[in-house]
C-alpha cells in the first residue's frame, strides 16, 4: 500500500507480472486525480515567480499543496479577430509619354492635305474646266481626323495585350486588393504581389481573367477578381509603299489598318486607295479596299493592327474620270474587267437632272483616235472601262429646248376678272392665257401693258453692261483726245466720270417687252407664245400726262383730249434756258419713245405720255462727248437726255 507523502519506489516486484501492470494504472491514476484537484491557476501558472520565498498569495496556495506534487505550467496565447490578407498596389511606374501612349509623335501627328494633284489629274481638271481629283483624297485634309480611334473607346475581347498596356486589378473576400495597377513587362508579364509572375502578354482580353484567376487560385480561396485595362500603351507599326509618308509609327493600340494609312498621310499621289496590305510575321493578313469603306460602309477587312505590322500601300492601278451631271464628281481607280456603268456607280449614279439615256466618253489616250464618242444607256453596261477614259454625263436642263416642248407657268394681273398665276401646256398663245384669267374689265387698258419675260431682261443685261465697259472706257480715255486736257484730267472731271459709271451699273433691265400697237386697240397681241415666268400686267387707262425736266413746273398735268406735246409743255411754263428744245423726248404708255427734237411737239399726246425737257449738252466739251458717245452706243432707247438726267 503507498501511504501518502511517502516517496514512491519502484522495485522489483512492479517490473513484470500482474501487480507490476497493476501498479503502474494506478500511479496514472494518481497523477491525474492529483491534476483534477490542482486549482486552475496553477495549471496556467507562468513558470516565471513560483517560488514559495515570495510572500504571496500564490505562494501560499502552492504551500498547501501535497508535497512532491509537480506543477504543470501553460504559457498564455494571445486572442485577436480573423483578418484576409491584403496585397498593396506596388509604386507606380513612370509616367507614360505621349508618344508612348499610342498616336503618332508630334511630328507625324499634322497633316498638311492630300498630296499634289498627278498629271492624270491636271489634265482632267482641264477638260472638265474646275478642280477634279481623285476619290478619297478628302481623307487627308486635316479635318478627317475623325478617323482617329478616341481615346474612350471600349477595348474589344479579342484584343491582345502587349507589353507596356496596363491591368488594373480589384480582389475581394480571402484576399484583399483595390485599384492594383500593374504594367506588362517586356517579357509579357505582371507581378501580382503574394501570388507571383503571370504571363499575359499576347492573351486575349477576354481571356485574361481566367488566366490571372486561375494563378491566384493557387495560392488563395473564396475570392472574386475584377480586370480591366487601365492603359494601352500603342504599338509600332511600319507603313511603307506608296505612302506619303512612309515609316515607323507609334499608334493606338486598338488602331487599325486605317488609322496607320492616315497617320502616314495617306496614298501618295502614285498610291492606291484599293490595295493596302497588312503583314504580320511575313503573312498576308488582310488587302484592304477603302473603297469598301468609302462607298459600302464595310470594314471587315480593316483589321486591329498588333506591334511590329507592316503596312505596304500598293502603286495605283488603273484610273477613270467621271464628270457632269452625277452626283460625285472625281476619279476613280477601277479594278480589272469593271464597266463603264460599274464606274458611275462608283460616282454615286447620275443625279436628279442628268440625261439618263446616253454619256459622252473621251479616250484621253488616243487609242481609237475618235475625240469624244457618245454611249448609249446599253452599251455602258457591258463596255469595259480603260485606263484614261473620260466620262461625262449630259444634263437635261443644260440645253436650251424648243418652245414647243417649255412648260408654262404665267402671272397675269390688273384689269382682269381672273388675275393670278397659271399653268399652260407649251406653245399656249397671249389670248389664251386672257382667256383663261375671264378676260380683261371695261377699263383695261391693252395699249399701256406691260409683259416681261426673264430671257428678254437676261439679253438686255448683256447688251447694257457692254455698253456701259464702252462708255467708261470712252470717257476715261476723253482727256488725251481732247484739246482741253488740263482741264479733263482734273480729279472732279474722273469722279464724275465715275459718278455717271456707277450709276449706269445701278440700273436694271426691266425685260418688258414693247409692241407698237394702235392706241384705241382693244385688245393684246393674241399671237405671242409665252414662255415659262413671262408676267403680264394690264393697267387702267391713265389720265394724266407728265412733263419733267428743264421745266419750270415739272408735273402730271390733266390729260385733254386733241392735246399735243408742245400744248403741255406750255403747261408747265416753257423751256427754260438751260433745256435743249432740240433733244426733247416722250416716253409713250406702251414703252415706245418718240425723239424727233423739237418737232415732237406738234405731235398728238396720249393718256400716260412722259415728256422730258433735258439740260444742253452742248455747253461744254465733255457734256458733248458724252452725248456724241451714248448716242453712238445706245442709240435711240437710250439717248443723251436719259444720261443727262441721272447725273441731274
Amino acid at each position: 500500500m503507498i501511504k501518502s507523502g511517502a516517496p514512491f519506489r519502484s522495485g522489483p516486484q512492479f517490473k513484470s507480472g500482474w501487480l507490476g501492470r497493476y501498479g503502474q494504472a494506478m500511479v496514472a491514476s494518481l497523477v491525474s486525480a492529483a491534476l483534477l484537484v490542482t486549482p486552475a491557476s496553477a495549471q496556467f501558472a507562468s513558470p516565471v515567480g513560483t517560488s514559495t520565498g515570495t510572500g504571496g498569495a500564490a505562494g501560499q496556495r502552492s504551500g498547501a499543496t501535497t508535497s512532491g506534487a509537480t506543477q504543470v505550467s501553460v504559457p498564455q496565447a494571445p486572442i485577436s479577430s480573423y483578418r484576409p490578407d491584403a496585397i498593396e498596389a506596388p509604386p507606380s511606374p513612370d509616367a507614360i509619354t505621349p508618344a508612348d501612349a499610342g498616336g503618332p509623335p508630334p511630328e507625324q501627328d499634322g497633316m498638311g492635305g492630300p498630296p499634289p494633284a498627278n498629271e492624270y489629274e491636271r489634265f482632267v481638271s482641264t477638260v472638265a474646266g474646275k478642280p477634279m481629283r481623285r476619290f478619297g483624297s478628302e481623307l487627308l485634309l486635316p479635318d478627317a481626323r475623325g478617323f482617329a480611334v478616341p481615346p474612350t473607346a471600349a477595348v474589344p475581347p479579342d484584343y491582345r495585350l502587349n507589353p507596356g498596356d496596363e491591368l488594373l486589378l480589384g480582389l475581394t473576400g480571402s484576399v484583399q486588393a483595390s485599384n492594383l495597377r500593374l504594367a506588362i513587362d517586356p517579357e509579357g508579364r505582371i507581378f501580382i504581389p503574394r501570388v507571383g509572375a503571370i504571363r499575359v502578354g499576347g492573351v486575349r482580353y477576354g481571356d485574361v481573367h481566367g488566366v490571372i484567376e486561375q494563378q491566384v487560385a493557387r495560392q488563395y480561396r473564396g475570392f472574386a477578381l475584377d480586370v480591366s485595362v487601365a492603359r494601352l500603351r500603342g504599338v509600332m507599326v511600319y507603313v511603307t509603299g506608296f505612302a506619303a509618308k512612309p515609316g515607323a509609327y507609334n499608334v493606338g493600340s486598338l488602331s487599325t489598318l486605317v488609322n496607320a494609312v492616315l497617320a502616314a498621310g495617306g496614298p501618295a499621289a502614285g498610291g492606291s486607295f484599293r490595295s493596302i496590305q497588312l503583314r504580320r510575321d511575313g503573312r498576308l493578313v488582310s488587302d484592304f479596299d477603302l473603297y469598301d469603306l468609302l462607298l459600302r460602309g464595310d470594314r471587315s477587312g480593316d483589321a486591329v493592327l498588333q506591334n511590329g505590322d507592316v503596312l505596304y500601300i500598293a502603286p495605283a492601278g488603273d484610273q477613270v474620270a467621271v464628270t457632269g451631271s452625277v452626283n460625285r464628281e472625281a476619279i476613280f481607280e477601277i479594278a480589272p474587267d469593271e464597266t463603264l456603268a460599274d464606274v458611275l456607280l462608283y460616282a454615286g449614279g447620275i443625279s436628279t437632272i442628268a440625261d439618263g439615256t446616253r454619256l459622252m466618253m473621251l479616250d484621253s489616250l488616243g487609242r481609237e483616235n475618235t475625240g469624244w464618242t457618245e454611249v448609249s444607256a446599253a452599251d455602258a453596261a457591258v463596255r469595259k472601262a480603260q485606263r484614261g477614259d473620260v466620262i461625262r454625263v449630259l444634263s437635261n436642263i443644260d440645253l436650251v429646248r424648243p418652245m414647243g416642248q417649255q412648260s408654262v407657268l404665267v402671272t397675269i394681273s390688273g384689269e382682269v376678272a381672273k388675275p393670278g398665276r397659271y399653268y399652260f401646256r407649251p406653245g399656249t398663245r397671249l389670248e389664251d392665257v386672257v382667256a383663261m384669267a375671264g378676260g380683261l374689265t371695261p377699263q383695261a387698258f391693252p395699249y399701256a401693258s406691260v409683259i416681261t419675260r426673264e430671257s428678254v431682261k437676261h439679253q438686255q443685261r448683256q447688251s447694257f453692261d457692254r455698253a456701259i465697259e464702252d462708255v467708261e472706257l470712252l470717257l476715261t480715255a476723253q482727256p488725251a483726245t481732247s484739246v482741253n486736257r488740263a482741264q479733263l484730267v482734273q480729279p472732279a472731271s474722273l469722279q464724275l466720270v465715275d459718278s455717271i459709271v456707277d450709276q449706269l451699273r445701278r440700273r436694271e433691265p426691266t425685260g418688258r417687252l414693247v409692241f407698237d400697237m394702235p392706241y384705241e386697240s382693244a385688245a393684246l397681241p393674241g399671237d405671242l407664245i409665252l414662255e415659262n415666268n413671262d408676267t403680264i400686267h394690264i393697267p387702267p387707262q391713265p389720265v394724266t400726262v407728265g412733263v419733267f425736266g428743264a421745266v419750270p413746273t415739272p408735273a402730271s398735268f390733266a390729260y385733254r383730249p386733241g392735246g399735243t406735246i408742245g400744248d403741255y409743255i406750255t403747261s408747265a411754263g416753257g423751256v427754260q434756258k438751260l433745256g435743249d428744245k432740240s433733244e426733247i423726248f416722250v416716253i409713250r404708255a406702251n414703252g415706245t419713245v418718240l425723239s424727233d427734237g423739237w418737232g415732237v411737239r406738234r405731235a398728238p399726246a396720249l393718256p400716260g405720255d412722259l415728256i422730258y425737257v433735258p439740260i444742253e449738252g452742248n455747253r461744254g466739251e465733255f457734256w458733248a462727248r458724252l452725248r456724241d458717245i451714248t448716242s453712238t452706243l445706245f442709240g435711240g432707247l437710250v439717248g443723251v437726255a436719259s444720261i443727262q438726267a441721272i447725273t441731274e
